[in-house]
């Protein structure tokens, strides 16, 4: 099992998430995040409004997965934030040690989906 942590443009949520559906990955966790990479400051336009300043906003999404499915939802991530310009983002893969699903007790990968 792996979570997956993905850190993308605002404007590029729809985009990802028609892609992880394409890719039949429907479990997720969205939120709104403050952060920035190396451009430290270079200014980026969010809904219309020019941002500058060291923290721009990002949506971070949370992902678990068992195995057969990381490359599947990291490429379609990818596909969908992807727009060849500073700012579109990184994902993470972690190891995930346990998942439980609270309503039914299951464990593992079967509690994953």
């Amino acid at each position: 099992m792996k979570l997956i942590i993905a850190i993308i443009k605002p404007d590029r949520l729809e985009a990802v998430k028609q892609e992880l559906y394409k890719a039949d990955v429907n479990l997720m966790t969205v939120n709104e995040v403050l952060g920035h990479g190396r451009q430290m400051g270079v200014a980026e336009v969010y809904r219309g409004v020019k941002e500058m300043g060291n923290l721009l906003r990002k949506i971070r999404l949370e992902i678990a997965v068992n195995e057969n499915f990381v490359e599947q939802t990291i490429n379609a991530i990818i596909k969908g934030a992807q727009t060849g310009e500073v700012g579109d983002g990184k994902i993470f893969v972690l190891d995930l040690a346990e998942c439980i699903r609270i309503r039914t007790e299951e464990r593992g990968g079967t509690a994953i989906g």
